[in-house]
């Protein structure tokens, strides 16, 4: 059965709303509360969970930390993931800076090609040339956040595929072409305001996407 994206998007805001509700000594938790925090229906979070097997008790509910430890199974985040970030300008650097990978994703090298950044200090690291990526990934490094600017996103792309990368986050606003076998993740800052520009003028849409 092939799982939406949006159930996947889902996934992950039950899985923060179950740790806030774990934080506030919550013990169990229903699809009826679950669905008014993520501000979608009962049979929504029903469904979505469905996809990967079946979970909770009629009449019961959930557990809330043995629902939440089968999220953090489901979306693989019941290991350590080692990143990269590819482009040490200035969004790479404050990436760099960010506190909040949580314990599932470490920073595990910087790189640019730019000679006045490389062996720059960074986040108890070093600034290193992209060139290093081919001795750098291998066993080390699964995902890469690349944030070099749109002109040489596809040639940096090219180099982690051939590193070994296997995913890459794209902050780039640019299509990439990579194998089918590398997972590829956009951020596009433009992409999210001109949809929140429609959603403000489409209130009627809003609240059907909303459920």
């Amino acid at each position: 059965m092939k799982v939406p994206e949006a159930a996947i998007s889902r996934l992950i805001t039950y899985l923060r709303i179950l740790e806030e509700l774990e934080a506030q000594g919550v013990h169990r938790t229903s699809s009826e509360q679950l669905g008014e925090l993520a501000q979608v229906t009962a049979f929504q979070v029903r469904k979505d969970l469905s996809y990967f097997g079946s979970y909770g008790t009629r009449g019961v509910g959930y557990t809330v930390p043995v629902l939440k430890r089968e999220l953090r199974h489901i979306l693989g985040l019941n290991r350590k993931w080692g990143l990269c970030i590819v482009g040490m300008g200035r969004l790479g650097s404050a990436l760099a800076d960010y506190p909040g990978f949580g314990e599932s994703f470490e920073l595990r090298g910087f790189f640019d090609v730019d000679p006045e950044k490389v062996g720059r200090p960074v986040r108890g690291g070093v600034i290193e040339h992209v060139d290093l990526l081919p001795q750098r990934v291998p066993g080390r490094i699964e995902i890469a956040l690349l944030t070099v600017p749109r002109e040489a996103a596809q040639k940096a792309a090219d180099l982690l595929v051939a590193a070994g990368i296997k995913g890459i986050l794209n902050f780039a606003p640019v299509v990439l072409e990579v194998p089918k076998e590398v997972a590829v993740e956009n951020v596009d800052f433009l992409a999210g305001l001109t949809r929140l520009s429609f959603a403000i003028l489409n209130p009627k849409w809003r609240e059907e996407m909303m459920g």
